[in-house]
């Protein structure tokens, strides 16, 4: 099956307070969305005058939202050259993981009966919904159900840190996921099948068992240059004290 990023959303539509945003916050939401679609891809150079053009706004937004993106970490600035978009190294990709596994298993822990089952019911119809952008071959649906998913079982825990906390790895984790381009093609439904036996799981109230199936659901679904990740030990402090090679666009 070939999948494409069908599925269109508009980031920049309206602010949290109903208000038409402005242009530099239109241009930053943009470019940091199709840097996490890989529309622009690691390694890609942007420049302003191409960008502005594109998104139809003149230069000054657009070198704001470029500067915002690079606090970010997201690219990096060559002075009248333009700008490189940023990867995510080995050592990222691992903490990633390990912080997501720590999040979703300590909420899934502590998660109380009665909303523990509630929202196994939820995911239950949330994997209906990944089968079907499977079949439709949509990719970012397929993804945005992935991750909202996974952040189910942080919701399980019913504390809102937690959730702040979760929140602040999804645009890595989208990133990583886009990036992994075949990879997550050829494992969707694979991806599906462990979705199904994490949600039953949870609903069982089976926390080892949760925990078991999502070190390896973690560990499969790493990029394979992430050894680290992919390791039977990723979520101890060894996998933190492995060899970490930095990709050549990293600057």
């Amino acid at each position: 099956m070939t999948f494409s990023a069908t599925h269109e959303e508009n980031p920049v539509a309206t602010t949290s307070s109903g208000e038409t945003p402005s242009a530099a916050e239109r241009a930053y939401q943009l470019i940091r969305a199709q840097i996490l679609n890989s529309t622009h891809q690691p390694g890609t150079m942007l420049g302003e005058a191409g960008l502005a053009s594109e998104l139809e706004v003149s230069r000054t937004p657009v070198r704001v939202a470029l500067a915002r993106l690079q606090d970010e970490g997201w690219i990096v600035i060559y002075p009248k050259r333009g700008a490189i978009v940023q990867g995510v190294d080995q050592r990222t990709i691992a903490e990633l993981a390990d912080a997501r596994f720590v999040l979703e298993t300590t909420a899934v822990d502590r998660a109380p009966d009665a909303l523990r089952q509630k929202l196994a019911d939820a995911l239950e119809a949330s994997i209906q919904a990944q089968r079907d952008a499977f079949d439709a071959g949509d990719v970012a649906a397929f993804i945005d159900l992935t991750l909202e998913f996974h952040r189910g079982f942080v919701e399980a825990g019913d504390n809102q840190v937690m959730l702040e906390l979760y929140s602040q790895l999804s645009d890595r984790h989208r990133f990583i996921l886009f990036a992994s381009g075949e990879r997550l093609l050829d494992r969707c439904e694979a991806i599906i099948d462990e979705h199904v036996a994490l949600t039953k799981h949870l609903s069982s109230g089976d926390s080892a068992a949760f925990a078991n199936v999502l070190r390896g659901h973690l560990a499969e679904n790493a990029p394979p240059t992430a050894t680290s990740v992919r390791s039977s030990s990723a979520f101890d402090s060894t996998m933190l004290r492995r060899g970490v090679s930095t990709p050549p666009i990293q600057q």
